[in-house]
């Protein structure tokens, strides 16, 4: 039975993509790296605990890699690096991170200056920025270009 479009495993060595949730073949697609590379990366990823793999489909055997709780702790310092990166590189934003609750863009450190408190992972939601291309070529940035909740399955148009 062929896999359905909803991705509910992570991305490559990205755990900051991870958290936007996408399946292995998406990894390949989507980050344009030799299968090798993204095979190493995982491993370690999964060793580290970081990822954990889980089998969805016995024949032919297919795996999902999904985001851990110590995986899930990285969002602050990725964030950080994001927030450094869209400063100091960018001249134009890719994409906002909401909190769910009141759609207020976060702050640097992943705070809602509306709400005034420090936004779990799981009540974060990107959007697209006026830097996205309109129209990508592959599932996992076609489907980024709606709003997506971090930490929830990604519905891509791949089968």
């Amino acid at each position: 039975m062929p896999r359905s479009g909803t991705a509910s495993s992570r991305e490559g060595q990205n755990p900051r993509a991870s958290a936007r949730g996408a399946s292995q073949n998406d990894f390949l697609v989507h980050l344009g790296i030799p299968r090798a590379v993204l095979s190493a990366r995982l491993k370690t990823l999964t060793e580290e605990g970081i990822l954990e793999k889980r089998r969805y489909q016995e024949s032919p055997p297919r795996d999902e890699y999904v985001i851990t709780e110590r995986g899930t702790e990285l969002f602050p310092v990725l964030r950080a690096l994001a927030v450094w990166g869209r400063e100091h590189l960018m001249d134009v934003r890719l994409r906002y991170f909401r909190h769910v609750v009141c759609g207020t863009e976060l702050g640097s450190y992943g705070e809602c200056p509306a709400c005034g408190t420090v936004v779990p992972v799981a009540d974060v939601v990107i959007t697209p920025g006026p830097g996205l291309d309109p129209d990508p070529a592959d599932p996992v940035s076609r489907a980024l270009l709606k709003p997506k909740r971090l930490l929830e399955p990604l519905e891509t148009d791949q089968v």
